[in-house]
């Protein structure tokens, strides 16, 4: 069967993991956009074919950043195609949320296959490590970073920023991951009828299988294999942080990472002289989001937003789960790796089938917004590997709110990259209304105990339902 010169297709990726380096000062160690320059760089060189990369990055029309957290730019792709000595036409940055690399994936693979683009590059970073360690050095050094005038032009949006919770969940503490995503994981185990320790056990099991893909991955942040009972004892290094996840259950946002990848048209791709075995191609995306803000969701223990996504992008796709050979679920929490896996009706404890490529966030790092550009970058190396097989890629954004999903391949999709967006079907199921000034006797949804840094409780947040 002939391609369709218009399919998108991947064609190089690129990580980069600035490790700690105590035999240089902090303020030596590079920005988050030098560190984007970087991985373009190496993706580049993925595409081979003799120069095939530097090609493409000259030709590229779009420049498509995952927005920071870790420095302010008013326009990252500018600083990056200053560095690679490349002028897209379009600069683009992207709103907050960890689901952006698949979502904007989604959106390049629509515009190519439309025609309105030719070669787009996608790359995100963040210097967190670097940030935290300067502000902790008692000399208090200035990081040399770029500082861009007020004069600088504004990117290209792509989504839409929106604050995460109401007024009143602001007010009640869930200011911040940490102290949400624990709401989750005890409604996980009311959900089960599990008792603490039983799902204490059950959780870090999960997590001591992504450690050890971790300790397979060159880029990990922290490649070393942990116990499960390691993983949920609480002590001096693993302390307790709200309850029931210690340090090690949450998310590693302190690290110095980069990723990016190539996409382009078959078309492109040919003209520039990428051979075809570094070809893996988007089938399918699909993007919801949830009923927005905490309080308005039906219960704190499922995702709808992801189950219909999910199950869109395979049916467009044309497999169903049990064909998936690879996966890589967001994992910022062991709560929204449970969740996933139930809506696709995964399980969490196939030794044949983990459900991460990377290891996760806690473990392969995580970077900001910009994990999931690594899963992808992971997943076509693995796809690569093992032509012919599919994998499965999620994001999720804000408080497993914004979800993505993609499927990919080294199989081209016989009718071109499709795409379904479900949220019509989301927004008409059951919502509840908050009830911030009630009084009187209710039930116990879910909990959380914060605890502060020396490990000692300071705060309970507490979810109720009124009937």
């Amino acid at each position: 069967m002939a391609l369709d010169p218009r399919t998108p297709v991947l064609v190089g990726v690129g990580q980069v993991t600035e490790r700690p380096d105590g035999s240089r000062p902090v303020t030596e160690r590079v920005e988050p956009v030098e560190l984007m320059a970087r991985a373009l760089l190496v993706a580049a060189a993925d595409c081979a074919g003799g120069g095939a990369g530097d090609r493409l990055l000259a030709r590229a029309r779009s420049l498509r950043i995952m927005v920071p957290l870790s420095w302010r730019y008013i326009n990252p792709g500018l600083l990056v195609a200053e560095r690679l000595g490349v002028s897209p036409a379009e600069l683009a940055l992207t709103a907050i949320g960890g689901n952006n690399p698949q979502t904007v994936v989604s959106l390049t693979a629509r515009a190519i296959a439309a025609g309105d683009l030719d070669v787009a590059l996608l790359a995100g970073a963040e210097s967190t490590y670097t940030r935290i360690a300067a502000r902790r050095d008692p000399e208090r050094p200035i990081l040399p970073w770029t500082v861009q005038s007020p004069e600088t032009p504004e990117p290209v949006r792509l989504g839409v920023d929106r604050p995460a919770v109401t007024e009143v969940e602001l007010a009640c503490g869930l200011d911040r991951p940490i102290h949400v995503y624990p709401l989750f994981e005890n409604a996980l185990r009311a959900a089960a009828g599990e008792g603490i320790d039983e799902h204490q056990t059950k959780v870090s099991e999960m997590w001591a299988r992504f450690s050890e893909v971790a300790a397979g991955n060159p880029y990990a942040w922290s490649p070393g294999a942990r116990t499960a009972e390691e993983l949920r004892t609480v002590g001096p290094s693993n302390r307790m942080v709200s309850f029931p996840y210690p340090k090690f259950f949450n998310a590693n946002d302190r690290v110095d990472q980069g990723a990016a990848l190539i996409l382009c048209s078959v078309e492109a791709a040919r003209a520039a002289g990428v051979p075809e075995d570094r070809w893996v191609f988007p089938l399918s995306g699909a993007d919801a989001h949830d009923h927005w803000f905490l309080s308005h969701r039906d219960d704190l223990h499922s995702s709808p937003a992801i189950r219909l996504a999910g199950a869109a992008a395979l049916r467009l796709a044309g497999v169903a789960i049990d064909e998936i050979a690879h996966i890589d679920l967001y994992s910022c929490f062991p709560c929204a790796v449970q969740i996933a896996a139930h809506e696709f009706g995964l399980p969490i404890d196939d030794p044949d089938r983990p459900l991460t490529v990377t290891g996760g966030l806690g473990f392969a790092g995580g970077p900001g917004n910009n994990y999931v550009s690594h899963s992808i970058a992971t997943m076509a190396d693995r796809l690569r590997g093992d032509p012919g097989s599919f994998g499965l890629v999620t994001g999720l954004g804000w408080y497993v709110t914004k979800h993505a999903a993609g499927v990919w391949s080294t199989t081209p999709p016989p009718t071109g990259f499709a795409f379904h967006c479900p949220q019509d079907e989301v927004d008409a199921l059951p919502q509840r209304a908050p009830a911030s000034e009630f009084e009187g006797d209710a039930t116990v949804e879910t909990y959380t105990v914060i605890h502060g840094p020396d490990g000692g409780p300071e705060r309970a947040i507490v979810a109720l339902l009124t009937r």
